[in-house]
């Protein structure tokens, strides 16, 4: 994600934090190459006129020349200009006085908006609340039978046409289908009703009528434009088109995951003044995180988001997981059983290039770490683990030739790779031994805990 803007942005701010004092040539210098990064992302040249202009104003200012690390005020000042430029603060969904919340979905077709009613009606599951998938796209007929799909995956029910026809006096328009939805939702008592309506390959006049009335029949309480992160502009420009029609209330941006410019997450609140709410980033029904402009700010300057990341871990259940944990940052207690559980965590919390996209320095470690690495080589460790027995978990000292046949062919694995295993067991108990002891082990044990 954002690997273009973040490698330009990290060479214009190296320059200044190396620098004790600062010249105004040299925030002039690198704000050129920030102008530069940001039009190469595919953010709208007025944007970035403007943004550069904001910045340029606090960095030229005596607070920043006469502090001790100038270059980092600079990259704060970024940093903070950024959040402003996405929307400040995290936007949640407005639920409605009396239930049901009804959720409008609309955009072009592949922009993601059936995955997108998926993955939302996960997140109010996850909540607790009860939900209703409608099925309105009913041009495309895959679309339908998608929805179908997963909505058995989650155990939710999908209102569609055929249910709609039984209703007295109902037809089998997408207008009826989401009308009868909500009014089947307030019978039935659902929490959320979800409206995936249909799209086209481009907006036009009968798409805008058609979601119109839809909107006028369902009065919903979010109307979110569901929009691919990889067109740019494009995606800008379709977002004005979408709120001057129906009013907008906010922005999902699929795709995610593989945009490396980042022009729509950084274009889109400045050019229409509607918040992303959401973001997707990945194809899998949990991969869709709230969008948190402090927290994108600090992906595309290369910081991290440990907060993110956090919440992954959490959701990936590591609470659960806490006292094996604990004491794996124990290096003399620390076993195969321990090596094992971290990684069956760790295959939970997602890609290992989208953790690592999370992580400070990320540059640095994928350059060192296989981020596209297959979760069957995690699963294959793991198979090796469970291939031995209780006493050869707890003490690798025991794994001699013939065990180590033996645990091979248990685990569908060769020897050398059991070899290999050891030999990252034990680099796994030299670093955390370095790490414990110190205020390393004090900073692991808070962060362990704050996991809790």
């Amino acid at each position: 994600m954002f690997e273009g803007i973040s490698q330009r942005l990290d060479k214009a701010f190296r320059k200044l934090r190396r620098k004790g004092v600062l010249s105004a040539e040299d925030v002039t210098g690198a704000l050129k190459e920030v102008r530069v990064a940001l039009l190469e992302a595919d953010v709208n040249f007025k944007i970035v006129k403007g943004l550069i202009e904001r910045i340029r104003e606090r960095a030229i200012g005596q607070e920043v020349m006469k502090s001790l690390t100038p270059g980092h005020q600079v990259v704060k000042i970024v940093h903070e200009t950024l959040t402003d430029l996405m929307g400040k603060n995290q936007a949640p969904l407005v639920a409605a006085p009396n239930p049901p919340t009804v959720i409008m979905l609309v955009g072009l077709q592949g922009a993601g908006k059936t995955t997108s009613a998926g993955k939302l009606a996960r997140n109010f599951q996850v909540q607790g609340k009860r939900v209703l998938l409608t099925a309105a796209d009913t041009r495309r007929p895959a679309a339908v039978e998608q929805l179908i799909s997963l909505g058995s995956t989650l155990e939710v029910p999908v209102h569609r046409a055929d249910v709609s026809l039984k209703a007295e006096g109902a037809g089998s328009s997408p207008v009826e289908i989401c009308r009868t939805a909500v009014v089947r939702a307030r019978k039935e008592l659902f929490d959320v009703v979800i409206l995936d309506t249909g799209g086209r390959l481009q907006v036009d006049e009968p798409l805008m009528e058609e979601l119109v009335h839809i909107r006028d029949v369902s009065v919903p309480s979010e109307t979110l434009l569901v929009a691919d992160a990889m067109t740019g502009q494009e995606a800008v420009s379709v977002a004005q088109h979408f709120d001057q029609k129906l009013g907008l209330t906010g922005v999902v941006l699929t795709k995610m995951e593989g945009d490396t410019r980042g022009g729509a997450v950084l274009s889109i609140k400045e050019a229409t003044g509607k918040p992303i709410k959401f973001i997707g980033v990945g194809e899998k029904l949990e991969a869709l995180e709230p969008f948190y402009p402090d927290r994108m700010a600090s992906r595309i300057l290369g910081m991290g988001d440990v907060l993110s990341l956090i919440d992954k871990a959490k959701e990936a259940a590591m609470r659960d997981a806490l006292p094996a944990a604990k004491k794996s940052f124990r290096p003399d207690s620390l076993t195969f059983e321990d090596f094992a559980e971290q990684l069956k965590q760790l295959n939970q919390m997602g890609p290992l290039e989208s953790i690592v996209d999370m992580l400070p320095g990320r540059k640095t470690l994928k350059d060192n770490v296989d981020v596209n690495a297959d979760k069957q080589a995690i699963n294959r460790t793991i198979a090796i683990v469970n291939s031995m027995t209780v006493k050869e978990r707890r003490d690798h000292s025991l794994l001699n030739g013939s065990r180590k046949i033996r645990i091979a062919s248990g685990s569908g694995t060769t020897v050398q790779e059991i070899n290999r295993l050891v030999k990252q067991f034990l680099t796994a108990k030299k670093m955390l031994k370095k790490m414990t002891g110190s205020k390393a082990r004090g900073q692991l044990e808070m962060m362990m805990r704050q996991l809790g």
